[in-house]
């Protein structure tokens, strides 16, 4: 089993930064690939970036150059840093771990308005 707690989230202005972080536990070691969904309202929700086991980072276009996910070790947070924001950012960003199963965090809130 894999627990995961994202957070970091809040209200930022257009052209902000915001980073978030989640935190996994359990039997970590067994962690393939690690990543970040959002969902906005009434929208499906989609991926944002992930990171292999190997370190090897990929990103959705919408968010290429201006997201960067990142990890320094399997024991610690996987971190989303976001910069130059912008309100269509807005949404509830997910923590997403593969690892036997797929394991989903609770989500926190990114709010991008002026």
């Amino acid at each position: 089993q894999v627990q995961l707690v994202e957070s970091g989230g809040g209200l930022v202005q257009p052209g902000g930064s915001l980073k978030l972080a989640c935190t996994a536990s359990g039997n970590i070691f067994s962690i393939r690939l690690l990543a970040w969904y959002r969902q906005a309202p009434g929208k499906q929700r989609e991926w944002v970036a992930r990171i292999t086991s190997d370190g090897i980072t990929t990103y959705a276009d919408s968010v290429q150059g201006r997201f960067t996910i990142s990890r320094d070790n399997v024991r610690s947070p996987v971190y989303l840093q976001m910069n130059s924001l912008k309100p269509e950012d807005t949404a509830v960003y997910y923590c997403h771990a593969l690892a036997n199963r797929v394991y989903w965090g609770q989500g926190t809130q990114v709010t991008v308005s002026s």
